[in-house]
Order: structure tokens, then C-alpha cells, then sequence
């Protein structure tokens, strides 16, 4: 997923480690490798609160440096992770709402992309078989 942003993205280690696992996508594993200079590694200032534990690592550590930092928005799409955010009052958005108002903004062609990428999964459907 690439996000955008009118500052720098930060990402904490527990994601950067999550995209460059042998189950995520091949495409984000080529990106992750290279990794753009805007998109920065922000390590944790203490470890996360027990709370947290039920959410992943990527979770956990995101939530933590949002509240560290202050962060002005915390991309999460997992319901839990975002139950976790509204406790803490931590401001928070999903890939659709930021597609949404990349789209609002006329950064990206949404219904286009959206086809494009439904085309092609039904493509792979019909040459697997699925």
C-alpha cells in the first residue's frame, strides 16, 4: 500500500518487518526492499502497553508511536486495532478514507483504479480456475 501524504509517513519497525514477509505481496516486497527516502522507520520510545496485545505486532507498535509522537492520523483498517485508537482518542483513518480523499483531491483516478484492479483479479480467477 502506498500512502499519500502531505508530510513524511512514518512506519514503525513491526510494519516495515510485516511488508517484507514471504506471505506479503511480491510487489510490495520489491518496494519495501527499496524503500522511497520519504518513508521513515520511527522506532518506539517505550514498549507497548499490555492492552495491546491482543492486536498485531504492526498494531501495537503503530498505536504506540501515534501516542508517542502525537501523530496527526494513524492509518488502521483492522476493527480492533481501531476500537484500541478511539479508546485513546488517537485520531485515525482506513485505506478507504484515504483513497477516498485522494480521490477527493484528484490524486487518483478511484473508479478507474478500483475496475482495473477487479478486472484483473477476475482475470486470475479465470486462469486458476478459482
Amino acid at each position: 500500500m502506498i500512502v499519500i501524504a502531505d508530510t513524511t509517513p512514518l512506519t514503525p519497525p513491526a510494519v516495515f518487518e510485516e511488508l517484507r514477509q514471504p506471505e506479503t505481496p511480491q510487489l510490495v516486497q520489491e518496494w519495501i526492499a527499496d524503500p522511497p527516502a520519504w518513508l521513515q522507520v520511527h522506532s518506539l520510545r517505550s514498549l507497548p502497553e499490555p492492552e495491546l496485545d491482543c492486536l498485531d505486532s504492526g498494531e501495537r507498535e503503530a498505536i504506540t508511536v501515534a501516542h508517542e509522537i502525537h501523530a496527526d492520523q494513524l492509518l488502521l483498517d483492522e476493527t480492533d486495532a481501531r476500537q484500541e485508537a478511539a479508546r485513546r482518542k488517537l485520531p485515525f483513518i482506513g485505506t478507504l478514507g484515504v483513497l477516498r480523499e485522494a480521490a477527493r483531491q484528484d490524486l487518483v483516478e478511484l473508479m478507474r483504479s478500483l475496475l482495473e484492479e477487479d478486472s484483473a483479479r477476475n482475470k486470475k480467477k479465470r486462469e486458476t480456475g478459482e
